[in-house]
């Protein structure tokens, strides 16, 4: 059996043995993980920086700051709804880019909400509106604000949910980190 032959006998058996795991429980593998240097800001699910109803995202899917994340109309047919993705390493450093604070509040993300199309080439992360810092001026700032804009982050996809169902997003990081590292009963 030649190499190519191997290849194509484990992605075959890779799909039947997926296949057999409920489609409410797994986050299918991509073949190739395509990567893209993107900007990335945040939002909170708020009406001020959403639409009239903040707690549903444009694919549908609960507006959960765990892990949704928007991306830009220009990234619709690269990134649809239901992409997991991965932030690898720190964006580049500029004033405006509080990565380094919020980055282990980010974890992996799934696509499941589309910004303005005034933006383009952009990932928004959803955080939580009591995600909130302690300043060393005693104040306290939110993700969202602290994050604020960081220029090419690369991001890379990692899999795909079915968001045809809502319903199948996840609930907790822990829960998409578990289905990203291959565990499909991770969703009980």
């Amino acid at each position: 059996m030649t190499a190519i032959e191997g290849l194509m006998a484990f992605l075959l058996l890779s799909n039947a043995v997926l296949g057999a795991i409920p489609a409410h429980a797994t986050v299918s593998a991509m073949p190739i993980s395509p990567s893209y240097a993107v900007a990335i800001t945040a939002y909170n699910a708020v009406p001020a920086q959403t639409d009239s109803e903040p707690l549903v995202t444009a694919s549908g899917a609960y507006s959960n700051p765990e892990v949704v994340a928007a991306r830009s109309q220009d990234l619709a047919s690269e990134l649809p709804f239901g992409t997991v993705i991965e932030f690898v390493g720190s964006p580049k450093r500029n004033d405006s880019c509080g990565y380094d604070i919020v980055a282990p509040i980010i974890g992996y993300r799934v696509i499941a909400d589309t910004m303005n199309v005034r933006y383009k080439d952009r990932i928004d992360i959803l955080f939580s509106t009591k995600s909130n810092y302690l300043m060393a001026d005693g104040s306290t700032k939110n993700a969202s604000t602290i994050l604020g804009v960081c220029s090419d982050a690369l991001i890379r996809v990692v899999g795909h949910i079915d968001l045809t169902h809502p319903s199948r997003l996840p609930k907790t990081q822990e829960d998409l980190a578990a289905l990203v590292s291959g565990n499909p009963l991770a969703l009980k």
